[in-house]
């Protein structure tokens, strides 16, 4: 105990987690050679995690909740190292992600944007430096966000995938980004999105105007249980809602949107034409 070095959680997100570690671990009366024993790593190891003086990793997350027993909880060591990771990410977000990742059912409405379920990695490269150039982010983070896409999709090819409705404004296939061969790729891996067995893809056209009930990006997830929740951003964070109730007049709201939008054949048909223009 001679050498123990004082933490200071409010210094550093890593701060944060390390003095929650340490917490955990002395609540057990467990040594950090203890701890790491359990965890597969290092007295050391667990030492430089505790003082921030070594990130932690998703691996080591994850085993921290398999020793502390906080897996699959809104309060898990991979949920905080999330945070960590994605620290420039709206604020919400990243607790929104961990949740999408278990969800049986997205049902999610777009604006303006190709959602990242659905980018190419050239598309989301495009808009990762565009918020470098105007100075929203810096390299570091716009890769962390790109590396995000590829791993937020990893959920629809994985065992039991989940189904996945999208509903796009006509405004996300409108909008040009980065070259027209990007644009065209991006196109070709919507109409691939189509084809798979477990989604379906529409377009909601201008001429919806006040039909669609949705002026906003909105995310509805069924998780296993079937409970609902939802998520939505405005300029300055993201909102996750876990109270079904609340979720269900959104879902109701999806349901007449989906209704309402040309069907899937249609839909294709549409980006198909506007893809023309990039060929």
């Amino acid at each position: 105990m001679v050498n123990r070095k004082d933490l200071n959680p409010e210094g550093s997100p890593a701060a944060a987690f390390g003095a929650r570690i340490r917490t955990s671990r002395e609540s057990r009366g467990w040594s950090q050679e203890d701890l790491g024993g359990r965890m597969d790593y290092s007295g050391t190891h667990v030492s430089a995690v505790e003082t921030a003086r070594k990130m932690p990793t998703l691996r080591f997350a994850r085993s921290a909740d398999r020793v502390f027993g906080t897996g699959g909880t809104a309060d898990s060591f991979e949920q905080q190292w999330r945070e960590i990771r994605h620290g420039a990410l709206l604020e919400g977000f990243p607790e929104y992600v961990g949740y999408e990742g278990r969800a049986v059912e997205i049902r999610l409405y777009e604006v303006g944007v190709i959602p990242g379920l659905l980018q190419t990695p050239e598309y989301a490269t495009v808009i990762a430096e565009s918020t470098v150039r105007r100075g929203a982010a810096t390299p570091e983070e716009a890769g962390e966000r790109v590396a995000l896409v590829a791993e937020r999709q990893a959920a629809l090819v994985r065992t039991s995938p989940p189904l996945v409705i999208v509903v796009l404004d006509e405004s996300c296939i409108r909008r040009s980004i980065g070259e027209p061969a990007v644009m065209n790729a991006q196109f070709e891996r919507l109409i691939e999105f189509a084809e798979l067995p477990n989604t379906v893809l529409q377009v909601a056209p201008f001429a919806m105007g006040a039909r669609r009930p949705f002026t906003l990006p909105i995310t509805v997830l069924t998780m296993a249980d079937r409970s609902l929740m939802s998520y939505a951003e405005s300029a300055q964070r993201g909102h996750l809602e876990r109270e079904t109730g609340s979720v269900l007049p959104m879902l109701t709201a999806y349901h007449q949107l989906q209704a309402e939008a040309p069907s899937q054949a249609d839909s294709v048909a549409m980006i198909n034409e506007v893809r023309k223009g990039t060929q």
